[in-house]
């Protein structure tokens, strides 16, 4: 191989790297305008989750939570639902659970899911802030909501940040 072709191959190489670097940044930073269009794509397992997710934002608007976004994804982790209860933002997780054999769905948020929504939070907090309370900083909260064989059980305030 001459030395020009190994340096157009390096060069070759370098700018595929940076395409997939830059698609997913783009694509990582972006919230999902419909996550779960497309359904049939997805496995059993994932659809139970979407099942959950809906019935959770219905749950809670019948509680007086207005939902202000749902799947947000970054590189940070996703959060499941965003919501206002009474001046409070509330970053929600839903987790679905069909026993409660392992400590049900509740228990699944454990410390290395707490770290990764709060820092999903830190990354989207600035953005929400912007667009719902004209740039100031709301009071915070991360919620749980468990679906659990028995039904589904909110968890206020489920851990601090």
């Amino acid at each position: 191989m001459t030395q020009d072709a190994l340096a157009y191959a390096l060069a070759r190489l370098a700018q595929q790297k940076a395409l997939r670097a830059r698609r997913r940044r783009t694509k990582a930073a972006r919230p999902c305008a419909q996550p779960w269009s497309g359904l049939a794509a997805f496995s059993p397992t994932q659809k139970a989750g979407r099942a959950s997710e809906d019935r959770a934002s219905r749950y809670l608007e019948d509680r007086g939570l207005t939902i202000l976004g749902r799947n947000l994804r970054s590189k940070a982790g996703e959060i499941d639902l965003v919501a206002l209860d009474n001046g409070v933002l509330a970053f929600i997780e839903v987790r679905h659970r069909n026993s409660r054999r392992y400590g049900g769905a509740a228990a699944s948020v454990n410390r290395g899911k707490q770290a990764r929504l709060i820092r999903a939070a830190q990354y989207f907090l600035p953005r929400l802030a912007q667009r719902h309370f004209r740039g100031a900083i709301p009071a915070c909260r991360f919620d749980v909501v468990s679906d659990e064989p028995e039904g589904l059980i909110w968890i206020k305030d489920a851990f601090q940040s």
